[in-house]
């Protein structure tokens, strides 16, 4: 196969992944702080053919950390994240964090997710409260008080992304690096009675995905046509 066929393959390669990565995050626009993904694409430079040809990269996963819009509902129990911070969660494959704060009491005092995952205090453990201690509010910095009394007080912690991440259910992420514990509240904290929204731009995503499909199709045709020249040639060879 000539190189040009390889650099198209590269290409189609590249456009996939992206193409991947804006459907994720088109179908995630709803869901609560949900943060959203990326690719980047660096050139990579080979010798072939006593010339340098130019393929695309595998890609380098990346996200997009800004915030999202608030919404009020008024619930104590919801919360969302000021600042740079994240709530931690124990899943089943181990903790991960997330920005989404749509909290629930259990019957035995755990706080959950919608996912039935507990919430982590500032030492790592499940926050479990008394079911029946009352009207439960959280500070700024995370301490729970039920009846006027604090009973907790909820983690807050700043992840690295740079040295590689997974993704979670729902809009939890898991760093590769250990996760950082916030002590500053002047920027960072929480905010009770409200829940923050997907960070993702629908409009921006579709326009994203038109484009690429384009790009597609056309590196898809680029290919065949290389391919029919290829055979073209073969032919033409083997008929002398």
């Amino acid at each position: 196969m000539a190189t040009s066929s390889f650099v198209a393959l590269s290409g189609q390669l590249a456009l996939d992944a992206r193409m991947s990565t804006i459907a994720h995050n088109i179908a995630n626009a709803r869901t609560a702080a949900f943060r959203a993904g990326g690719v980047s694409f660096n050139p990579l430079t080979s010798s072939t053919e006593n010339f340098e040809t130019v393929f695309a990269s595998t890609g380098r996963s990346h996200v997009n950390m800004a915030s999202g819009g608030l919404t009020r509902t008024g619930n104590p129990l919801d919360i969302s994240v000021q600042g740079e911070g994240f709530l931690a969660y124990n899943g089943p494959q181990g903790s991960y964090y997330s920005r989404d704060g749509r909290l629930t009491m259990t019957s035995t005092g755990e706080l959950v997710n919608g996912l039935g995952h507990t919430l982590q205090d500032v030492g790592g453990a499940a926050i479990t409260l008394n079911p029946l201690g009352g009207n439960t509010s959280v500070a700024k910095d995370g301490s729970i008080f039920q009846d006027g009394q604090k009973t907790g007080q909820i983690g807050l912690f700043k992840i690295d992304l740079s040295e590689g991440f997974s993704r979670a259910e729902g809009s939890g992420l898991i760093p590769v690096s250990q996760a950082e514990q916030l002590n500053d509240f002047g920027e960072n904290g929480l905010i009770a009675g409200y829940i923050e929204e997907s960070n993702v731009n629908p409009v921006i995503e579709m326009v994203k995905l038109i484009q690429v499909t384009r790009a597609f199709e056309s590196a898809s045709t680029f290919a065949d046509r290389m391919l029919d020249s290829e055979l073209d040639a073969i032919k033409t060879l083997g008929s002398r």
